[in-house]
Order: C-alpha cells, then sequence, then structure tokens
C-alpha cells in the first residue's frame, strides 16, 4: 500500500493532485498517479500557464481553434476544456466507488472576475453547463464577492471548490454561505458538493517575513507555526459548523459536509521539510491537494498519522503571540488574498499574451 493510499484507508483524508498537463493525459501518467493513491485533482491559471506555454502538446489544437475562426481567449478555454474532460474521464471511476465523496477535478473561472459577483455566477454556471460532468468542480475565489455566486451555484445544485481561503474568518463565512446554499436548494442535495480551499504554506512566508522584520528571539521561534496552527484551528472551526441541529435537518436531505482543503502546500522555505503542510494536518473529512514534487516527497518519506487535531492550544497559542508582537493576522491574509487574486490574474493574461504573439508570428 502506498502512503497515499493509507492516508486515505487509514486516516480518511483524500490526496489530490494540484497540477495538470497534457502530456500526463497522453502518456498516462495521470493514471499512474491515480493507481497509487490519487483521488481527485486540481488546477488553476498558474497550472494552465506553465502547462501550454511550457511543452508544444497543445500547438495543434490551439492552431485548429484559431483556423476555425475562435478569439485567443475562446481557444484557451478549448484547450482547457479539452484537459479537463479528460481528467474528469480519467478521475471518474473514483468518483463512481466513492459514492461521489472524490474523483473531482476543477477549473477555475476567468480570474479577472473575482470582484464582480454577477459575471462569477455567469462564467460558472456555463463552464457547468459546457462540460457538464458530475465530478466537476469549478473554482471561485472566496473573496467578499465571491460569497453570493457561490451560495447562488450551490442553490442551484452545482458543486464547488471555494479557493483562496486565507482566513478563519473568511472560511466561517464560506461554510455559512455553504450552508445558506444548500437551504435554498430544492429536493434532495446528495448530488451537490463542496470543498473549501485554505491556503497554508503562503501564510507561513509572509509571516517569518514580518518577523524577521521584528527580528527579536521570541519573533524567530515563532517562524514556521503559522499555518498550521491556522489549519488545525479551522478545522475545529469545520468541525463545530457542521454538526447540531441545523446541520442534521440538512443531513436527512443528503447533504454532505464541505471539506476543508489544504492548498498551497509546496513548502517555500526551504529550510522548513518538503512534507510539512502535509504531515501536519493530517485527519478526516479532509482533502490536501499536493504539487506533483510534494506528493513524490510525501510518497517517499511523509509520515502517516492524524495530527490535525494534536496540538490546538498550542496553534491558539501561537496566534496570540504573534498578535502580542503586533502581527495583525488578519491585515496579514488580506494581503494574501489580494496577492493571490492578482497572481492568477496576472498569469492570465501573460498566458493570453504569448498566446496572442504565437498568433501574430504564424
Amino acid at each position: 500500500m502506498t502512503r497515499l493510499q493509507q492516508l486515505f484507508m487509514e486516516q480518511g483524508q483524500s490526496p489530490w493532485l494540484d497540477n495538470l498537463r497534457r502530456g500526463w493525459i497522453t502518456s498516462g501518467e495521470l493514471e499512474d498517479w491515480v493507481a497509487q493513491g490519487v483521488r481527485g485533482l486540481t488546477s488553476n491559471p498558474s497550472i494552465f500557464t506553465n502547462a501550454i506555454l511550457g511543452s508544444e502538446d497543445y500547438d495543434e489544437e490551439f492552431s485548429d481553434a484559431i483556423g476555425a475562426g475562435m478569439g485567443v481567449e475562446a481557444a484557451y478555454w478549448t484547450l482547457v476544456s479539452s484537459d479537463i474532460r479528460a481528467a474528469l474521464e480519467i478521475l471518474r471511476p473514483v468518483y463512481d466507488q466513492s459514492n461521489g465523496v472524490d474523483g473531482f477535478v476543477s477549473v477555475e473561472v476567468d480570474p479577472k472576475l473575482a470582484r464582480d459577483s454577477a459575471r462569477t455566477s455567469q462564467a460558472a454556471r456555463q463552464l457547468h453547463e459546457q462540460i457538464n460532468a458530475p465530478n466537476l468542480y469549478v473554482k471561485i475565489p472566496g473573496t467578499a464577492e465571491g460569497l453570493l455566486p457561490i451560495r447562488t451555484m450551490i442553490a442551484e445544485h452545482r458543486s464547488i471548490n471555494v479557493t483562496l481561503i486565507f482566513s478563519l474568518q473568511r472560511y466561517a463565512e464560506v461554510m455559512e454561505t455553504y450552508i445558506s446554499g444548500l437551504e435554498e436548494a430544492e429536493g434532495d442535495l446528495s448530488a451537490i458538493s463542496s470543498v473549501a480551499s485554505f491556503f497554508v504554506s503562503r501564510l507561513d512566508t509572509e509571516v517569518d517575513r514580518r518577523l524577521d522584520v521584528i527580528g527579536t528571539a521570541s519573533a524567530q521561534e515563532l517562524k514556521g507555526r503559522a499555518a498550521l496552527a491556522s489549519g488545525k484551528l479551522a478545522y475545529e472551526l469545520f468541525q463545530r459548523t457542521f454538526s447540531g441541529p441545523r446541520w442534521e435537518a440538512l443531513e436527512q436531505r443528503g447533504a454532505r459536509v464541505q471539506r476543508p482543503l489544504w492548498a498551497s502546500t509546496s513548502t517555500k522555505n526551504p529550510d522548513y521539510p518538503d512534507t510539512l503542510y502535509v504531515d501536519g494536518l493530517i485527519g478526516p473529512d479532509t482533502v490536501n491537494t499536493l504539487p506533483d514534487s510534494t506528493m513524490a516527497a510525501f510518497e517517499d518519506h511523509g509520515t502517516v498519522a492524524r495530527t490535525i487535531d494534536v496540538g490546538v492550544d498550542e496553534a491558539r497559542a501561537v496566534l496570540s503571540d504573534l498578535a502580542r508582537l503586533g502581527i495583525d493576522i488578519n491585515d496579514v491574509t488580506q494581503q494574501l488574498e489580494t496577492e493571490g487574486v492578482a497572481s492568477f490574474e496576472k498569469s492570465f493574461d501573460e498566458l493570453l499574451e504569448a498566446l496572442e504573439t504565437k498568433v501574430d508570428s504564424n
């Protein structure tokens, strides 16, 4: 049994792959990952930028789309949809065998829409209708403007991956949005699924930077601890939210919990263990989406043990100690949300510019 399989079989955590490229589909590598224990897949604009610009695998389909009269952006979505459909087919057996718990593939709405509620709803609905697969997640950023579209999509029985969550406060709002959407939805709720993508490593990167500015010994002792602390407190919040009479009434209608998904799990600081954000956040009813390099590292030397609810009091103390040092965690997470949206939008723009150049050069 692989470590990835152990994660699910022994600890109830689903390992998903945070990457996609066409070569993996055509070579059978993605199927190999699934055989080793991968139970889902996530993508984002940066992933597709690297995939499309980093190989010639897409050139023929792109040329055909342009030759058929498509604009560059429409041609891009054709390339993305092809990869997503192929991945959905590969993951579909996992979806069927798990009774709709896993086997999902995520595709993100145009990142330029992150601050536009109405157009985000329209784009998410369009992606669901065009790709039309039960194991499709459409990603909507968990910005303030994203909450209404998320609620609307859930009420329409559309499955959603809420992405770019950095703060506990926003996470609480996202779970409330999901539950409210379920309450608005009619009929049986068992086909509706959602995950809430809580980003971890980027939190340590920014908090560590601020701790270095402070420079004291007590500040240095807190480096590399904010992300896991926030994840543990997020899990506690998850358990508290999906319990009690309100949730039980939805469960009776077939509702599924919105699992927390640990995202941004590659270690950015080379001084930290390369499996830090996997080993430290293992527990039932969770997902960890790993870049292939992190997944390979975990399979090689990761530790499979329940850690998500170990040291919760210490996690609270970490955030309290940060506050005493003058680090405003809400300011940190707001900055990270803003940067995250901007980063995806920049990747998307850079890709379209590169594709425009490709058209002009032919």
